[in-house]
């Protein structure tokens, strides 16, 4: 044990399977923990790890498992046990490669890793963090049910987006708003947010914790509904340079698909899908565009759905068959969802087996007729079939199904087909009925959804003989339990298939159990092996870690864009930046495409000088190529126009102004002519003007050869005339020949011909004036 590194210590000493173990084996934790506590001390290691531990714990990876979190037990000392939690590793600061980090894009499931349930998927990229849904796990209760909220901060995360009203992609909301410190915004469709506040109502009140464990209460709920706000299927919308926009998903009324671009980026999420048209739901769209990632699910792994008349069939057959018998029928089903699909199925056949009318079907659901109410406000997000048959009439207004609230109002004689919530048996009316009749016989439990890992649905597919009742004691289970998937998830053939046609380089696999996503990710890596697809499997707080090259482009807009740039030629506009877009546009245009606008200033501004006006001309022609002398019409007083930006303007033996409109160039003008005006006041006794005749061409040239000269001395030393009036340059041996009139350098050595010709260019342009052409 002493040589393990610290960061192993952490993560496995804090780890719910170890501490779960010594809680279940009656373990001793303390000499462990002092143990581990002699390492820590000198450990410095903190690179991921895999630990191996006398065969108890066989393998531990990563900061946590994805396991239900379970209490530590009692554990002196509790300083050490604190210790250990500061260090263990969290997202919150996770530091990437120097350099790199406005490349780096992180997805991290925060739930829905290696699992099914608490779907949470964090995602990060240029400063920008998007957190894909946010359930609760069917099988625990309390804070176990939550995704890994621990490991972010929840204030630095601007958008979440819901995919659908399930629990296991929506129930952890209102704890996320209410118990944590995000502060961003939330969306998801118009039909989810309905459904999403009756389902979560039920689930407050069926839920069988105490009130510590309660994650959030009704009025959490209500306030939660006011934050949340809608998109329709394929409007755009943004936030903080975060683009989305949704696609339909099947699976259930309202699911969407949303596709993230960030900087470019596109990241499709698909949450639950469906690509299977069913009796009310259409199939799930197929995006135009082919996203640089796809997060998928996996939920049903490399298995193949049957076709659904065969399914139907066997449905109906099961039911019928248990009836006619005097059995009883119990068909566990969330309130939403799948639900509504079956209930048009068992309609249909009761309508045409009238031997069977006088069998009662109910809809065991405090939430029937809410439930009904809602799918009838949203027929036209239902499929074409639905749509034409409520021309005539409510496809929803079952003739043979009939509510049921509650265990009371039930009248338990004779045979019956009831579809009960919750699907996984856990608590409600389903469990309530389980109980009362899995010890006949005669009677039947249709399973018509995926059953979660961790239910007693999923128990009930491998047969027990025994079951534990809600009360405790054990029952034998003799009623008959089939197993008919009517759940709208994705198959591997419709998997494969969507992402034939998506095309990803970069495929994240989420929502499914190890060993299914597994075989998946084998199979799909065969499938796609000659497109250099990377597929990914991580686990709950196991971190993806992409880089995408962040090239920057600007698109012409306006005015700007109606003549085509020659090759090599300078576009100039204003430069505008929204979210990760940059467009070039005139300022004239600015209004038009923006809700910026533009402003002239023109600034003027008074000098006190009391010398010859003719001498502010003359220094100004020594710095600039273009000076304009002329007259003020109104006063008759000299004017000089510096560069056709600044105007110079005597206004008294003792005043001088400068006129001009601002811009960063007419700026630096101007500064520079009050500079000059500001030296000369104080030079005024040194400063000569100059006759015309004494300033003649050939004279001007001369000086400005010597200037030249005398700046090479001082840079190479050596520089002497040579013929055709050209320098010969000598540095250690090496020479070099330029001529003055071309600025052309000859020259054995490479790096001395590039160093005189670098400085004779630069020192003409600092000895001419400023042409009008440099400003």
């Amino acid at each position: 044990m002493r040589g393990i590194d610290g960061s192993a210590l952490c993560s496995l000493f804090l780890s719910p399977v170890f501490l779960s173990r010594c809680v279940h084996s009656k373990q001793d934790a303390r000499p462990i923990l002092v143990e581990a506590h002699e390492a820590l001390l000198g450990a410095t290691d903190v690179r991921p790890f895999v630990l191996k531990m006398k065969g108890e714990i066989d393998r531990v990876e990563g900061p946590k498992p994805a396991s239900p979190r379970v209490p530590p037990p009692s554990i002196e000392p509790g300083w050490l046990y604190q210790k250990l939690l500061r260090q263990a590793p969290s997202l919150k600061r996770r530091d990437p490669p120097a350099g790199r980090e406005d490349d780096q894009l992180v997805i991290t499931p925060l739930g829905a890793g290696n699992e099914v349930g608490r779907s949470c998927v964090y995602m990060s990229f240029k400063g920008k963090t998007v957190l894909f849904d946010c359930g609760i796990h069917p099988a625990y209760s309390g804070m176990a049910a939550l995704p890994y909220f621990d490991e972010i901060d929840p204030s630095t995360i601007d958008v979440l987006l819901i995919t659908h009203f399930h629990l296991d992609h929506a129930a952890s909301l209102p704890y996320f708003f209410e118990k944590t410190t995000f502060k961003g915004r939330v969306f998801m469709t118009h039909a989810t947010k309905a459904i999403y506040k009756l389902l979560l109502s039920d689930y407050v009140k069926v839920s069988k914790v105490s009130v510590e464990d309660m994650l959030f209460d009704e009025q959490d709920i209500l306030r939660s509904m006011d934050k949340i706000e809608v998109v329709d299927f394929h409007q755009t919308s943004e936030v903080n340079g975060i683009r989305f926009w949704c696609y339909t998903a099947g699976h259930v009324l309202g699911a969407a698909m949303f596709m993230v671009d960030i900087a470019g980026v596109r990241v499709l999420y698909t949450g639950d899908y469906s690509r299977e048209e069913d009796r009310h739901l259409r199939a799930a769209e197929i995006p135009q565009f082919s996203p640089d990632i796809c997060i998928i699910e996996s939920t049903y792994g490399v298995q193949l759905h049957q076709p659904r008349h065969i399914r139907e069939k066997r449905f109906t057959d099961v039911i019928h068959s248990t009836v006619s018998q005097g059995g009883r029928v119990l068909i566990p089903a969330y309130a939403l969802g799948r639900a509504q699909e079956l209930l048009l199925i068992l309609d249909e056949f009761w309508s045409n087996h009238p031997e069977l009318h006088n069998v009662p079907i109910y809809y065991a659901s405090p939430l029937a007729k809410k439930c009904m109410a809602v799918y009838q406000t949203y027929i036209n997000s239902m499929n074409e079939r639905i749509r034409s048959q409520f021309a005539s009439s409510n496809p929803f207004d079952f003739k043979h199904i009939s509510p049921l609230k509650s265990i009371e109002n039930f009248t338990d004689v004779g045979p019956s087909v009831v579809m009960a919530s919750p699907g996984g048996l856990q608590s409600g009316l389903s469990r309530q009925l389980f109980d009362m009749w899995c010890s006949d016989k005669k009677n039947a439990c249709v399973l018509p959804g995926y059953v979660v890992e961790g239910t007693l649905a999923k128990t009930l597919i491998n047969e027990p003989k025994e079951v534990t009742l809600m009360n405790g004691l054990t029952a034998p289970l003799n009623m008959q339990v089939h197993y008919i998937s009517f759940s709208a998830h994705a198959d591997f053939a419709q998997t494969s298939a969507f992402l034939d046609e998506v095309m990803p380089p970069n495929i994240v696999l989420v929502h499914g159990e190890a060993h299914e996503m597994g075989r998946l990710k084998q199979k799909l890596v065969t499938q796609f092996a000659d497109r250099n697809t990377k597929i990914m499997m991580p686990k709950n707080c196991q971190s993806v870690e992409m880089y995408f090259n962040s090239e920057k482009m600007a698109k012409t807009i306006g005015r700007l864009a109606e003549m085509t740039p020659e090759m090599g030629e300078t576009a100039s506009g204003l430069l505008v930046k929204k979210g990760f877009t940059y467009q070039i546009m005139a300022p004239e245009d600015l209004h038009v495409f923006s809700q910026l606008s533009t402003s002239t200033i023109n600034q003027r501004i008074m000098i006190p000088y009391t010398g010859a006006f003719g001498v502010i001309s003359h220094q100004l022609k020594q710095i600039y190529e273009s000076v304009e002398s002329s007259v003020d019409d109104e006063s008759g007083m000299p004017i000089l126009r510096v560069h056709d930006r600044v105007t110079v303007k005597q206004e008294s033996d003792k005043h001088i102004s400068l006129h001009w409109t601002s811009d960063p160039i007419s700026d630096m003008v101007s500064d520079s002519v009050v500079a000059l005006v500001l030296n000369i006041s104080r030079e005024i006794p040194k400063v000569v003007v100059e006759t015309e005749a004494m300033k003649t061409e050939e004279e001007s040239e001369k000086r400005v050869e010597k200037i030249i000269h005398a700046l090479l001395v001082s840079l190479f030393g050596d520089v002497k005339f040579g013929e055709n009036g050209k320098l010969v340059i000598n540095v250690d041996g090496n020479v070099a020949h330029l001529d003055k009139q071309s600025g052309e350098v000859e020259s054995e050595n490479e790096g001395l011909k590039e160093r005189v010709r670098t400085a004779f260019r630069r020192i003409q342009s600092a000895v001419k004036p400023i042409p009008l052409s440099g400003s």
